[in-house]
């Protein structure tokens, strides 16, 4: 553990008012691998002083990243490369952009804000918003909850352990390493599982992928020779849904805060970032290729069931070894998963009802925090172990939510980069702003394909490009119309942000802020994305219910 307490001469961030709603959130940066003095403002000259802040600020990007390769990641990178063999890494590169700018938003809204995500959309967008953010991510969370213990099921069942007490030890661990009221003592914990996906690195080598097929394949995109294109775009979209998951931008954000971080060490929170959006793609890359490796030219190749067989196959075609320490990947991977995504719901109900809401308390000192984050845990254990629950339907079902709601919680991340009064002079720049406003589009396209595909499960290729071009298509007009409105209104484009001093700029507390000016635009568009979202949600729902009743 280093210890970075040196002597400051400007004042305490103590002393100055900020948003912060939950004064533990306030204090010094105690993580896993240092510590970092609140008063400590000295500049970090020379590669070890460096070195030690890096290591005192790690977390919360790894975390949230590896986390992100939990027990639906394990699946969806198992079927593709189980399927299409390594065609498909190509994607994985195309996410890497996508992964960054997303996280990087966040972290940002979240050390210079100290505001969680969602109540920074209750309180810039409103009741209705606010309420349906915190909604949609209970109900979202905890369905995905179910599919991590589904995981551990599958785990330990090929492990050959008793299902229901592992089941149970499993969610006992979860909820007892995030109550101790240290987190310090959290966060080593979650690192040390983060440590453990490293275990899918010795079952690649095991199963010795062609290393120069998978870097063709990660660099050229392709798509797999003779399969049905409305198949592999689905696939597609799981990955991006996967890869890119609602719960991450919530958990990421609180996190942050949680973890004291503040504008002036952002530097090292993106290094940190960047060290989990490594991890998570080495990760996702080596089952993709052990997947192809080891079912290439047998009769499971094209044939994917779930990631309980994967670690059968694993067995019978790259040894013993292989299987096992698949197995203990995955059962690792879906703890950290039930973990990080039940914290990201504690925090934003904590957030917006005005909760403590913080891993440096105990369970006396945030009662309702530590209420909502075991009662998720042990629910979603319970469902698990209950005889004849439909835990493949689940599973189906938060992968298409996910890919439902995703564009919402893109936009409002977007418009909230650009609220100079939450943001200041760290609001995001022309650049950044083009790039996710195309990422949100596309996102936007994959999720009306995929509530397409929900309702007709026979939609083919020519329906999916015809959706694809009518997006496209519309997205251009809405961009035309506003542009004409704009200079028919005469409105000038924002001006330069000075961007000086950004370091010590926090965002002043809620009570301050001057209320938000919605534009008609805005407020139409936001009209047509909660008519949107609303009408997907309702018929994905039914369409589930449906295939649960056995219609």
């Amino acid at each position: 553990m280093t210890d970075l307490s040196t002597t400051a001469t400007a004042p305490p961030a103590s002393a100055l008012r900020t948003a912060v709603l939950d004064d533990a959130h306030v204090g010094d940066i105690r993580g896993a691998l240092g510590t970092i003095k609140l008063d400590d403002t000295a500049p970090r000259r020379g590669l070890s002083a460096k070195l030690k802040t890096l290591l005192a600020i790690v977390g919360p990007g790894l975390i949230v990243m590896v986390g992100d390769n939990d027990a639906g990641a394990f699946g969806t990178y198992s079927q593709a490369g189980q399927n299409y063999g390594t065609s498909l890494l190509w994607t994985l590169l195309l996410l890497i952009p996508v992964l960054y700018v997303n996280q990087e938003m966040v972290l940002r809204l979240g050390a210079v804000t100290g505001v969680g995500h969602a109540r920074l959309i209750l309180e810039r967008f409103g009741k209705f918003w606010g309420a349906f953010s915190v909604i949609d991510l209970f109900l979202l969370n905890a369905l995905t909850i179910v599919t991590e213990f589904i995981g551990i099921t599958l785990a330990v069942g090929y492990l050959g352990l008793p299902k229901a007490p592992s089941v149970l030890l499993a969610a006992a661990i979860v909820v007892v390493a995030a109550s101790t009221g240290s987190f310090r003592r959290f966060e080593r914990t979650a690192i040390l599982l983060c440590a453990g996906s490293l275990l899918l690195i010795p079952v690649y080598f095991i199963a010795h992928p062609s290393t120069g097929r998978m870097a063709h394949d990660f660099v050229v995109p392709g798509m797999p020779h003779g399969s049905q294109l409305s198949d592999v775009m689905l696939l597609i979209i799981a990955i991006v849904g996967t890869t890119v998951a609602p719960w991450q931008l919530f958990f990421q954000q609180s996190y942050v805060i949680d973890k004291r971080i503040t504008p002036r060490f952002m530097r090292y929170e993106k290094a940190d970032l960047w060290l989990g959006i490594v991890i998570v793609v080495i990760g996702a890359a080596a089952m993709m290729g052990f997947c192809a490796a080891a079912f290439g030219g047998h009769g499971e190749f094209g044939h994917f069931t779930d990631s309980g067989h994967v670690a059968a196959g694993l067995e019978k075609y790259a040894g013993k070894t292989a299987g096992v320490l698949f197995a203990v990947a995955l059962l690792d991977a879906s703890v950290i998963g039930a973990c990080a995504v039940s914290l990201s719901t504690a925090y934003a109900i904590g957030d917006v009802m005005g909760l403590k809401h913080s891993l440096h308390r105990g369970i006396k000192g945030a009662k309702g925090f530590y209420a909502v984050f075991a009662g998720l845990i042990l629910t979603a254990a319970i469902i698990v172990i209950i005889p004849g629950s439909p835990l493949g339907l689940l599973t189906e079902g938060v992968q298409t939510l996910a890919g439902v709601l995703l564009p919402s919680a893109s936009v409002f991340l977007l418009l909230l980069c650009n609220d100079r009064t939450v943001l200041g002079p760290w609001v995001n720049g022309r650049a950044m702003n083009a790039f996710t406003s195309i990422v949100v589009a596309v996102l936007v396209t994959l999720s009306v394909i995929l509530t397409a595909a929900v309702l007709f499960p026979g939609i083919t290729s020519t329906a999916i490009l015809d959706t694809m071009a009518v997006c496209g298509v519309a997205g251009i007009l809405a961009l035309g119309y506003a542009e004409t409105r704009r200079r028919r209104k005469g409105w000038a484009l924002a001006g330069p942000v000075d961007r000086m001093d950004k370091e010590n700029w926090r965002m002043p507390p809620l009570d301050q802020l001057p209320q938000p000016v919605i534009s008609t635009g805005r407020k139409v568009g936001l009209a047509a994305l909660r008519t949107y979202l609303l009408a997907a949600m309702i018929l994905v729902i039914v369409r589930i219910v449906q295939l649960a009743l056995g219609h």
